[in-house]
């Protein structure tokens, strides 16, 4: 038996729910199809589907072994674009995912310019604020903003991702300057929201960490709507200082100078990281993409 085409013929079954639909994609006949599964089946001594007149679905072990199946199926397709690509030039389609205010900001004009270097490669670009798994989503390259991750993928820190208090002068007007952090507590608060919740408002006072949120007036995962709201007087805004700059050059919106500092997180440590699987790099078009993100973002 050939097991890695019947595994292929197995996963692909099983995301279809169609024995019929996967034969079409691989262009056999479904009874062919349907007997290399059923000799897996054997093999293995145990039922992986269960089949009816209407669609086919996973039995219990047979959803443990798809998921086991699905990662290998996908190492040895990224295995063997590695060695078909070896020394080729960049080209195909390239998948990066970055959260929205970076992307918006600095990865989309800086991908115009990548385009032209490489026009062989067809860009597939999502932005979302989302965490997202390099090699389950179909990744090659994330960019995310917090701490180096723990998974098993190379992070390179693009830039710092220092968040500061941010108003505009009519609203520091109208409502005062504060000075003292927990001044805060008195003023109103734009929030943003991360798949964690909306961010804090901390300080560390008396030797222990304090919550000196203002009460919320919105929150939203949008960073470029809660600027302009900062922008039109609506609240204090904690963004990060390459967020706010251009409205912080424009003068519509003051960074506030208050004691102690007032983070969003106790580790001070955040930076703006991009992330790709080891192996990927070997991929001409993922390298090209990680050397010039890279130089251009630390220039």
């Amino acid at each position: 038996m050939d097991q890695i085409r019947a595994l292929r013929y197995f996963s692909k079954v099983a995301e279809m729910g169609s024995f019929t639909k996967a034969a079409r994609l691989f262009g056999v006949p479904p009874s062919s199809l349907s007997r290399r599964v059923a000799d897996l089946e054997s093999s293995l001594g145990a039922t992986l589907l269960k089949r009816s007149t209407r669609d086919v679905k996973l039995t219990e072990v047979g959803q443990r072994y798809y998921k086991q199946v699905a990662d290998i199926l996908q190492q040895l397709e990224q295995s063997n674009e590695a060695v078909r690509s070896y020394q080729a030039k960049p080209m195909g389609h390239l998948h990066i995912s970055s959260m929205v205010g970076f992307g918006e900001r600095i990865l989309l004009p800086l991908l115009e310019e990548f385009s032209q270097l490489y026009p062989e490669i067809v860009l597939d670009v999502s932005l979302s604020d989302e965490l997202s798994t390099l090699g389950r989503d179909d990744v090659d390259i994330a960019i995310r903003g917090g701490y180096a991750p723990n998974e098993r993928v190379l992070a390179i820190k693009l830039m710092g991702n220092q968040f500061v208090p941010v108003a505009s002068p009519q609203y520091l007007l109208n409502m005062g300057t504060p000075k003292d952090a927990l001044e805060l507590k008195k003023h109103k608060g734009l929030y943003f929201r991360t798949p964690n919740g909306p961010t804090p408002w901390l300080a560390y006072l008396n030797n222990q960490w304090h919550d000196v949120s203002a009460p919320q007036v919105a929150i939203s995962n949008n960073g470029k709507w809660l600027g302009e709201l900062a922008a039109k007087g609506k609240g204090i805004l904690m963004a990060p200082r390459w967020s706010a700059a251009q409205y912080l050059t424009s003068g519509e919106l003051l960074e506030l100078k208050v004691e102690p500092t007032v983070q969003i997180s106790q580790n001070n440590d955040m930076a703006v990281y991009l992330l790709y699987q080891k192996q990927r790099y070997l991929v001409p078009k993922v390298k090209a993409a990680v050397d010039f993100l890279v130089a251009r973002v630390k220039q």
